[in-house]
């Protein structure tokens, strides 16, 4: 079995076996007609339960004409511009060769001796993005799985931060459209449910900061912490961006600890035409970006970024087998010093390869673009009496609902729409998300592909009205 570990004797294999794997996946990437086969859990199930791992196939081919038929057939591919569902973006060329080399050479990034130049590469990365942002000269920060566990670790400096013992007084102030992970990071970190104060949106599904100060004021009123504020700079259904201005003037003025969940709107750091509609980000306290989202990053590639370096120490622990305390003083750098993963890939590589090859303008391109697509596709919907869509874009998201001219009752509109998403999902010629606005069902296109074209929302357009006016009549004939 030691024919499979790579190593100078092994080096020709791997070069066979990667390259074979890769000419697998081109030749279906390259003949893909849809973004998904529309295969059922029951239809695939039995395939997969079939297989014995206990009676391996001993050889390369086998194994991938096996991984054809579970996998790579039947697998949503996000490159296809039909794909337009959830934050998937397709991914560049420069970070999927970065993803080969960084998982073949298996650098772990918690320390200089299990990593070097990886160590100097992902610092130079958080400094090339804190500057984007403004964070000014003390600003640090580490490379994380994603939003979820940048936006915890985020919180988790804001609480040390608050200098409070207890942690029922802690209050943390969202927006009522914000991601789910402020909620769970606020139950992971031990605070109370009561702990997420939820802030009403605006017409346009901003925070109100008229609310946000309201709050901020009935907090301390309560003898209560306000312990931070979590501002959205692109919300997942909506794309929408807080007032970020407005609401680092209340945060300054309440001492409060300003995080902003960039996840998706961090794109606008390479924008070419948009940038200023991250106006403010530069005054937060720490930052969440997701490169896995709009940089065009496989996943995972996100980081959490902070004013103050000295803030990341609350997540600092030593051990003498791994990070003893003489390495600080040895200027020896340790990223497990900052980071709450100890093991943890060299996803810094993908966007180091990125940036060295297509530059900061390349990727600012492709995301302007899908902004500028997002833009046609509202007014596509705003002008189409079918669909009643909710928002102009922020961003890349559009949220809207099928309209039927003959039918009023609002949950059958609602049924008419999940049944058009799931028979789209299951026709396997285009993939869209849902969510709920208010209490009714609604459909999203998440552009993050610049080889959609308008034409294609169009067309899945008239492929949701048509799925929709077919359950409307068949509706109507089981009520005849």
């Amino acid at each position: 079995m030691r024919s499979h570990l790579l190593n100078d004797t092994t080096a020709e294999q791997y070069r066979r076996s990667v390259t074979d794997g890769v000419e697998r996946v081109a030749a279906r990437i390259a003949t893909t007609e849809r973004p998904f086969t529309g295969v059922t859990v029951d239809a695939l199930a039995p395939a997969i339960d079939a297989i014995d791992l206990d009676k391996p196939l001993y050889d390369t081919a086998a194994v991938l004409d096996e991984l054809e038929d579970v996998y790579l057939r039947d697998a949503v591919y996000f490159h296809h511009p039909r794909y337009l569902a959830h934050l998937n973006c397709p991914v560049v060329i420069p970070a999927v060769l970065g993803e080969a080399v960084l998982s073949a050479v298996n650098s772990s990034l918690d320390t200089w001796d299990q990593s070097a130049g990886g160590t100097l590469i992902e610092r130079k990365l958080i400094d090339w993005t804190t500057e984007r942002i403004g964070l000014g000269p003390a600003a640090d920060g580490v490379f994380t799985s994603g939003g979820t566990q940048s936006n915890l670790q985020a919180l988790l400096l804001a609480r040390e931060e608050s200098k409070t013992d207890s942690l029922a007084k802690l209050r943390i102030f969202a927006s009522e459209v914000s991601h789910f992970s402020v909620k769970k990071s606020a139950k992971l970190l031990g605070l109370g449910q009561d702990s997420v104060v939820s802030i009403p949106v605006d017409h346009d599904k901003r925070m109100q900061t008229v609310a946000l100060a309201r709050e901020l004021e009935r907090c301390k009123q309560d003898g209560l912490v306000p312990m931070a504020v979590v501002a959205t700079a692109g919300t997942t259904d909506f794309g929408s961006i807080d007032p970020l201005p407005e609401i680092a003037e209340l945060c300054e003025q309440f001492a409060t600890w300003m995080h902003v969940d960039a996840a998706y709107g961090c794109g606008l750091l390479a924008s070419l035409k948009h940038r200023d509609r991250l106006n403010g980000i530069e005054r937060a306290d720490s930052v969440t970006v997701d490169y896995h989202k709009s940089f065009f990053q496989p996943v995972s590639s996100s980081a959490v970024l902070v004013r103050d370096a000295a803030t990341l120490q609350h997540a600092t622990y030593h051990a003498e087998y791994l990070n003893p305390r003489r390495m600080v003083q040895e200027r020896i750098p340790n990223q497990v010093d900052k980071s709450l993963q100890t093991t943890r890939r060299f996803d810094a590589l993908k966007l180091w390869m990125t940036l060295r090859t297509m530059g900061a303008d390349g990727i600012g391109q492709l995301f302007d673009e899908v902004c500028e697509l997002a833009r046609e596709g509202w007014k596509l919907l705003a002008a189409d009496p079918r669909f009643d869509v909710v928002v102009e874009p922020s961003l890349s998201t559009l949220v809207f609902r099928y309209i039927p001219a003959s039918v009023t009752d609002p949950a059958e509109i609602d049924r008419a729409n999940l049944y058009a998403r799931k028979a789209l999902f299951a026709s396997g010629d285009a993939i869209v998300a849902g969510t709920k606005v208010g209490a009714r069902h609604y459909l999203k296109f998440t552009l993050l592909n610049p080889e959609t074209q308008a034409s294609d929302i169009a067309a899945v357009l008239d492929l949701i009205a048509g799925h929709a006016e077919q359950y409307l009549g068949e509706s109507l004939d089981r009520a005849s």
